[in-house]
């Protein structure tokens, strides 16, 4: 897991003063327990535990010992925005996921052949 720094801050208008952002940069080779997959995603373990069980995401290990790679937070979020702003189910959920997975392999894909042509 690598680390990020920023500064921001408003113009002399804003009266804000610089303040510092720090955060993580997830990756899949990062690991994750449940308790920090929980809080990195703003959601209950009860949550995290049906997406498992639909197999949105697939933890590592022993269930009393999982761990989560960094995709799964990517993975966990989009669920919660699909449910929020569409109201879609969990299972309707997983299929977009791999749906829009796919379109991002595609495009990737599609990308790479393009390059190679120009």
């Amino acid at each position: 897991m690598n680390s990020i720094r920023a500064a921001v801050w408003e113009d002399d208008h804003g009266g804000k003063k610089p303040e510092e952002i720090t955060g993580a940069i997830l990756d899949e080779e990062s690991e994750l327990t449940l308790g920090e997959l929980c809080r990195a995603c703003g959601m209950p373990a009860e949550q995290i535990i049906a997406l498992v069980e639909e197999g949105i995401i697939e933890p590592r290990g022993a269930r009393t010992r999982w761990r989560f790679s960094g995709i799964c937070v990517r993975r966990v979020r989009k669920v919660y925005t699909l449910k929020r702003d569409l109201g879609v189910n969990v299972a309707g959920a997983a299929l977009a996921i791999e749906l829009l997975e796919e379109i991002e392999r595609l495009q990737a894909r599609l990308a790479r052949l393009e390059s190679g042509r120009d």
